[in-house]
């Protein structure tokens, strides 16, 4: 888990220098990477492709909620990796809003010069973000292989991680709202998985589609108002910064 964390910062990082020092497009420039990562990474896990983990990171139940019905199994009997992604939801949300540092970061993501104009180390700032981005993808990368199932395989992700990016936005850039998402994306995929598991009479196609077609639908109903969204984005979301201006 922490070498996937190294590499989702060293990812970050040359994303960052990329788009924050040379001032590269960051759409275009994050494609490109997204394309060179998933190359790169089928080219470092060739020799270890549908090779077992050796090890693995066990459950931990906790006593009485466990055996509550249905909400018991879904929450309460999780790994500790899946306990630490409720608490990063509420660290995160907590820097964000009840921080200092969290304040300087809206604010450098809203207004980097007037950030600048009084002495916030903007790049700085946005690097640390990105870094900060590139650990926790890199992390819930990793957990695929080593908690969920347990070897590697090219394309092991299918793609979760342009959903979690659309969650950003059905999200409205709301941590809450964020959590509810995520949830939501997890209730379909893990209804994919029980209708597979107890042969409802449709293509495994057509239900591996689902959680992406629910995505589609969501992102569509809230582009019909699309104030809601550039109320609640950063005002500079993927504008360059040019600290002399």
């Amino acid at each position: 888990l922490v070498a996937g964390m190294a590499a989702g910062i060293a990812m970050s990082l040359l994303f960052g220098f990329l788009v924050l020092t040379m001032l590269a497009n960051q759409v275009a420039t994050g494609l490109s990477l997204t394309i060179f990562g998933v190359g790169l990474s089928a080219y470092v896990g060739k020799p270890y492709t549908s090779a077992a983990t050796s090890a693995t990171i066990a459950a931990w139940p906790i006593p009485g909620l466990s055996q509550l019905p249905v909400v018991g199994q879904a929450l309460f009997s999780l790994t500790p990796v899946d306990y630490l992604a409720f608490i990063m939801f509420a660290v995160v949300g907590w820097f964000l809003y009840r921080t200092r540092a969290g304040l300087v970061l809206r604010s450098v993501g809203e207004s980097p010069q007037v950030a600048h104009s009084v002495g916030f180390p903007v790049i700085g700032v946005r690097y640390g973000a990105t870094a900060f981005g590139g650990a926790m993808a890199g992390l819930a990368g990793s957990y695929y292989s080593v908690v969920q199932l347990h070897l590697w395989q090219e394309q092991i992700t299918a793609g979760r991680g342009w959903i979690a990016l659309a969650l950003v936005v059905f999200a409205t850039w709301r941590p809450g709202r964020l959590l509810i998402g995520a949830l939501l994306f997890g209730a379909v995929t893990g209804a994919q998985f029980y209708a597979q598991a107890v042969g409802v009479p449709v293509p495994t196609q057509f239900l591996a589609m689902l959680p992406y077609v629910a995505t589609i639908v969501v992102l569509v109903l809230i582009s019909r108002n699309p104030n809601t969204i550039r109320l609640n984005a950063p005002a500079s979301l993927g504008k360059p910064f040019f600290g002399a201006a």
